[in-house]
């Protein structure tokens, strides 16, 4: 099947028309991106209960620093979704049953084979999101570290017995796997936000159906062949890759259909509240990580480097196109103008536009034209409004999706960019005067992902970092994910946590057991 794909995808690249001339390195990062993906792991159907299937019709997956065509997957709709959430719940008995330790040793084999195909899995990375390799091999790492830790949890799910009231019964808590859990992923960490989901499941005795972003199935089924080779049982991990057109069909079914007991989503508050509506029918658990719109406040007790160096990891991983990378900074007045200097200077010096498959390139494209058009929308907003633009502001001379890193000054709460999540290479910056103006102007979002401050006072650190609307806090550090910590927001950015001890919970049921008699 796989290669009957393979075979379709080559035959419809050989009828595509010659595409327009193209800047010379694009060219280049055209035959990378062909060339890069490794035949051992790239498969082109979905994968139900353990067999790699197609579907009616396919669907293409670009690269979006060239515009080039991978190839093309099979576009499952609600027949192979339903499909998929049968093989998982077919495979749930078997796999809640099976002892903690032996669901700890496959997490962990599926673990030690991402690791030896680390370099593999980011080349996949790269070629259909386009970030920068060495990003894609931090990614595959710390996607990896996720199915290590929850291996590690699987053994930790401990009951309760509670002393009763009445001396002839004894009170039992057990903690059991919710049942089938559908996975819905976005495209910007194509393989750690699967395995932060699948890993917790898993280890909890759940089975998955995934359903990835159709910008970037292929990460999804190389983990899928990668389980495949670590043992775990056919149905117990399921993907269901689908084209836009086939999203909502498919959605609906893994948010409908009684078989499921839970919803695990990562994207847009917007997407997120339809999900939720869906799943309301047959009350499901819902865990969801949501819209962030990361407010990055510096104030004058600040060290100004420290601060500028913060500011360019948390704004430009992966283009700005992550979920708790600063939308606005807030820089008090005093430190205001030093701070915008050494951070241009800094965006200058340090980042380099380019192709994700070149070595010096700390800034890929843009995953599609639409995400350009918002970063321009935004930046156009404005200037319109009186912003000045610092460095940047236009698209990258290397055409496509690519986009200068840009910096802006003279901001203001009326703006877009600081009252939308510009996903992109968009720095505002906003002048204020009190720390209470900076807390109001921070919260003042119906979201509340991530938030980050620099300070080196003590006190304030403290007032801050307690009064801040959000889920997660950076005080002096501009990233702040780890496997051990736990991710999630507050207001509309979503609803419980991902990774650390707490993410395994998502995945499990309480149920009370009372002993009478004795």
């Amino acid at each position: 099947m796989a290669c009957f794909l393979q075979r379709r995808a080559a035959a419809t690249r050989r009828l595509l028309l010659p595409l327009p001339p193209r800047p010379p390195g694009l060219a280049a990062a055209r035959r990378r991106s062909r060339s890069a993906l490794p035949a051992s792991l790239v498969r082109w159907g979905g994968l139900l209960g353990g067999r790699w299937v197609e579907a009616p019709t396919v669907f293409p997956v670009q690269d979006p620093a060239s515009g080039e065509e991978l190839g093309r997957v099979a576009d499952c709709g609600a027949a192979e979704a339903r499909e998929a959430v049968r093989a998982a719940h077919g495979a749930g008995a078997a796999w809640g049953r099976l002892p903690a330790k032996e669901r700890s040793v496959r997490l962990r084999r599926w673990y030690e084979l991402m690791i030896e195909n680390k370099d593999e899995l980011a080349r996949i990375i790269t070629a259909e999101n386009g970030k920068p390799l060495k990003e894609a091999r931090g990614e595959i790492l710390y996607s990896a570290s996720f199915l290590e830790w929850f291996a590690e949890e699987a053994r930790r799910i401990y009951g309760d017995v509670i002393p009763a009231s009445a001396k002839d019964r004894r009170i039992l808590v057990l903690k059991q796997p919710v049942g089938v859990a559908a996975i819905i992923t976005p495209w910007n960490f194509p393989s750690a936000m699967i395995t932060r989901k699948v890993g917790a499941a898993l280890a909890a005795g759940c089975t998955v159906v995934v359903k990835p972003a159709e910008d970037t199935p292929l990460s999804a089924l190389a983990l899928g062949e990668l389980a495949n080779q670590a043992g775990i049982p056919a149905g117990v991990y399921n993907v269901v890759p689908c084209s836009r057109q086939q999203t909502s069909a498919v959605g609906e079914v893994l948010c409908t259909d009684p078989l499921v007991a839970k919803i695990s989503f990562t994207g847009s508050t917007a997407t997120g509240k339809i999900l939720l509506k869906h799943a309301a029918g047959t009350v499901k658990r819902v865990s969801m990580e949501l819209g962030g719109h990361a407010p990055f406040i510096v104030f004058d007790s600040a060290n100004v480097d420290r601060a500028v160096a913060g500011a360019l990891a948390s704004k430009y991983r992966n283009s700005g196109q992550t979920c708790v990378c600063t939308n606005r900074f807030l820089v008090q007045k005093g430190i205001h103008d030093k701070f915008v200097e050494k951070f241009a200077k800094a965006i200058e010096r340090e980042l380099h536009v380019g192709s994700g498959f070149d070595e010096n390139t700390t800034q890929g494209p843009l995953i599609n034209e639409r995400a350009v058009e918002k970063v321009e929308r935004h930046i156009n907003d404005a200037v319109s409004q009186g912003a000045s633009i610092v460095t940047g502001g236009k698209r990258h001379s290397l055409g496509k999706n690519f986009f200068e890193p840009t910096l802006l000054s003279n901001v203001t709460t009326k703006m877009l960019c600081t009252q939308e999540e510009t996903f992109g290479p968009l720095a505002p910056v906003i002048k204020f005067d009190t720390e209470e103006e900076a807390i109001a102007i921070a919260n003042a979002a119906d979201v509340g992902l991530a938030g980050y401050f620099y300070s080196q006072d003590p006190a304030q650190i403290w007032r801050v970092a307690e009064q801040l609307e959000v889920g997660m806090v950076g005080v002096n550090e501009g990233i702040i994910s780890s496997v051990e910590s736990p991710f999630g927001g507050v207001k509309q950015s979503g609803l419980g946590r991902e990774g650390s001890k707490y993410g395994i919970d998502e995945y499990l049921e309480i149920k009370y057991v009372c002993i009478g008699g004795l």
